[in-house]
């Protein structure tokens, strides 16, 4: 198990490459949960025990993260992985955050194709569940003490659960109106809506990422740097996508996989469950991929390994490659089908981290931000008890 930080009340050092490395790989094989339970078990090992990051901290980055198309766990790992050992740690936190789910999945897919569903696979993870709920559980007690200090952000928890469970009300929708609500509250009512991000939080200063930690030069914006990473991650993205066209053709399935999936990874707002009914459509009616009902399966088996929900489109581009395979080899072209769709799917997350975050950590301490996120943080603790 992931093993404890230094006791309370000590200033904990920073946290070597070497080790910050060895914690993403274990937290890869534990993540379990969905998003709930990965950003649980981030809080209570990073926050709580470790103290690499304070908690106001700690739930800026998530709030930015909540904001981005994509998995918002996988990219809080990156987030703070940067903030921790510049580019090299979000590389490592990011990758190992979902490299153990690829192995997994990709071996339950083989198996649904070759030989249909296997009750006593899904029957073991589903064991594990009552465990990450209590995880779950646990992590929106002490975020919600964090962040529901008054009866305005305890009604707009209750209102978000509300709107998300009663009358599901996109995910996206939820968050910018709660933003707006935090940006207006905080002009008309300002100490009901700054709660986060304030200094002085018992044991804040005492993270290695503390509220009065200065921001390390590599957080700092620069536009020579973002022009860079940004040439950097569009060729590492699109580049796989356009070999595989070269050498198998323009209409071939693992380059229609790639393209689909690239466009895929830029609207996914509001995590797999938001983007599951587009994706379905698109595999079952339009691309043939998938057969009707097959999407669900995917989704159980994302459901019940390590990982983001968001892996379903691993087993999509399986399915896919394993359906259309043409003269390749099957399992060759299944294969290549799910790292293509996994590729196209996570490395743009790692291009909203580089280059979005030095501009979100610019503005830590801003009070209109820090208002609008104060809001926008209470509507997550409603969403994430839907979520659980």
């Amino acid at each position: 198990m992931i093993e404890r930080g230094a006791s309370a009340g000590k200033q904990i050092a920073h946290p070597s490459f070497a080790e910050a490395f060895r914690f993403w790989v274990q937290l890869g094989l534990i993540s379990f949960g969905g998003p709930t339970g990965q950003i649980a078990i981030m809080q209570t090992e990073l926050v709580e025990k470790k103290k690499w990051i304070s908690q106001s901290r700690f739930l800026h980055a998530l709030n930015f993260c909540m904001l981005l198309p994509g998995p918002e766990a996988q990219q809080l790992a990156i987030y703070i992985g940067w903030l921790l050992h510049r580019t090299w740690g979000g590389i490592v936190a990011g990758a190992f955050f979902v490299i153990p789910s690829i192995f997994v999945l990709w071996g339950l897919s083989f198996v649904h194709a070759a030989y249909g569903n296997i009750p006593w696979i899904a029957a073991v993870f589903y064991g594990l569940k009552p465990a990450v709920m209590a995880i779950v559980a646990a992590a929106v007690i002490r975020i919600g003490r964090k962040a529901l200090k008054n009866s305005v952000m305890w009604s707009l928890a209750a209102l978000a659960f509300v709107a998300i469970f009663f009358f599901k009300v996109p995910f996206p929708i939820i968050i910018l109106a709660a933003g707006l609500i935090g940006f207006i509250g905080g002009k008309l009512w300002r100490n009901k809506f700054l709660i986060i991000g304030g200094h002085g939080e018992e044991g804040s200063d005492k993270s290695v990422l503390g509220d009065e930690t200065e921001s390390p030069e590599h957080t700092r914006p620069s536009v020579a740097r973002a022009i860079k990473i940004t040439v950097v991650c569009l060729t590492l993205w699109l580049l796989p996508s356009l070999l595989l066209g070269l050498w198998q053709g323009w209409d071939s399935v693992l380059f229609k996989e790639g393209v689909f999936f690239s466009k895929a990874a830029v609207v996914t707002f509001g995590g797999a469950y938001a983007v599951l009914p587009y994706v379905a459509q698109q595999a079952v009616d339009h691309y043939g991929w998938l057969q009707p009902g097959q999407m669900m399966d995917g989704l159980g088996l994302a459901e019940t390994t390590p990982g983001p929900l968001i892996m379903v489109t691993q087993f999509v581009g399986f399915m896919g490659g394993w359906a259309q395979h043409g003269g390749m080899n099957q399992i060759l072209a299944a294969t290549l089908g799910a790292l293509i769709t996994t590729w196209a799917t996570f490395t743009p997350c790692f291009l909203w981290i580089f280059v979005g975050g030095p501009h979100i950590e610019q503005l830590r301490g801003n009070e209109r931000l820090t208002t609008t996120l104060s809001a926008v943080t209470a509507a997550i603790v409603g969403v994430v008890m839907n979520l659980a």
